[in-house]
């Protein structure tokens, strides 16, 4: 991982943007100017963010950020980016919970302007977990804070998921419900399985991510529970904290009527994929940090509800993990940014492309926890 090269995360030219974005201002804001504008260092591989301020009198806020949907052209890692779905989210989110979500503005969900539909909002001040080198490596903020920062910073972030579950009124959730029929769980699981098969079309398919396929289904839960509104990339990775408390939640595209465990699952394991692969490059990284008994203790002291089968959701986590982690292996390899291996449209390798399969094929087998 240290010496992997760093996927890249935009195809874009960023003073073209820049151009382009001051043009649409105008139109909203006459005589709108742009300054700063920056792509950041930490910017994913999905949708991409721009930062940017914004001079005009009459203007909402001063600091910006534009959430930009993927370039069509570049090998996305989603089949569909649906910036009017992340815009209401987090716009409802802000209406009916104290969960600290950066205030939305501007919808454009016409191509032309930028070359995809995007949102502007209030930029958010503070700092965040890092992925590359991930938080749980040496040399970083929350790696040289204190048991008590950290204990801090995990209590604070295990209460955003629980106020967003309780506080959310669970019926304006479905509008977020996949076509299909079933429970809400049922339909998460299908639309992930559609995933999975854009992810493999005319490419090799991934014999452990079908194997853990099948494990969800031989451990259904028995009672799935009420769906809520999930977050959906759950993460201390996606919240901007003032010191260690959160000042930002971010990142909503991936929100989901489904639930609770879908959530809490996603938070349990993303930390295990980070601790485990430190853990595999020789450093201790954060043994007592974000531990899954710790997590499922305080959600069920903050919301009265005992977190249940978490087994299968922090399973399904991996497996969800899993597909992403093939569609970037395949996209690194489109930008010969990686060589695949030499018989990759055969099934039979298909699984060392994903980074943490040796920790998904444990889960399925039973010999994880």
């Amino acid at each position: 991982m240290a010496t992997a090269p760093r996927p890249r995360t935009t195809t874009r030219d960023p003073e073209e943007l820049g151009r382009r974005l001051t043009a649409w201002l105008d139109g909203r804001l006459p005589g709108a100017r742009v300054h700063e504008l920056a792509v950041p260092g930490s910017n994913g591989m999905s949708s991409e963010t721009l930062l940017f301020d914004l001079d005009h009198p009459d203007a909402p806020v001063r600091r910006c950020a534009l959430r930009l949907a993927a370039d069509p052209a570049a090998y996305t890692v989603f089949p569909v980016y649906d910036m009017a779905r992340q815009h209401r989210v987090m716009s409802l989110v802000g209406e009916h919970t104290d969960v600290p979500v950066p205030k939305v503005l501007w919808l454009e969900e016409d191509p032309g302007p930028l070359g995809a539909p995007f949102f502007v909002m209030a930029r958010a001040e503070g700092r965040v977990p890092p992925d590359v080198m991930p938080y749980t490596y040496e040399g970083n903020w929350l790696h040289a804070a204190d048991d008590a920062e950290r204990e801090l910073l995990e209590a604070e972030s295990v209460a955003v998921i629980a106020r967003l579950h309780e506080q959310f009124p669970a019926e304006e959730a479905a509008f977020l419900l996949p076509d299909g029929a079933g429970s809400p769980l049922r339909r998460h699981v299908d639309a992930q399985r559609a995933y999975y098969a854009w992810v493999v079309e005319g490419l090799a398919p991934s014999p452990l991510i079908e194997s853990a396929f099948d494990w969800l289904e031989a451990h259904w839960p028995a009672d799935e529970g009420p769906a809520v509104l999930n977050w959906g990339d759950a993460r201390i990775g996606n919240i901007v904290y003032d010191g260690f408390r959160p000042a930002a939640v971010l990142d909503w595209e991936m929100a989901a009527c489904a639930p609770r465990e879908v959530d809490l699952g996603w938070t349990v394991y993303l930390h295990r994929f980070f601790q485990d692969l430190t853990v595999s490059f020789g450093q201790p990284g954060l043994p007592g940090f974000l531990r899954r008994e710790d997590i499922e203790r305080r959600y069920a002291r903050l919301t009265g509800h005992t977190p249940r089968d978490m087994e299968f959701h922090t399973l399904y986590a991996a497996l969800r993990h899993a597909i992403v982690m093939l569609r970037i292996a395949y996209r690194q390899a489109h930008f010969g940014e990686v060589e695949l291996p030499a018989d990759a449209k055969g099934a039979r390798n298909a699984d060392s492309l994903i980074l943490h399969h040796a920790t998904l094929a444990a889960m399925v087998q039973g010999r994880y926890w």
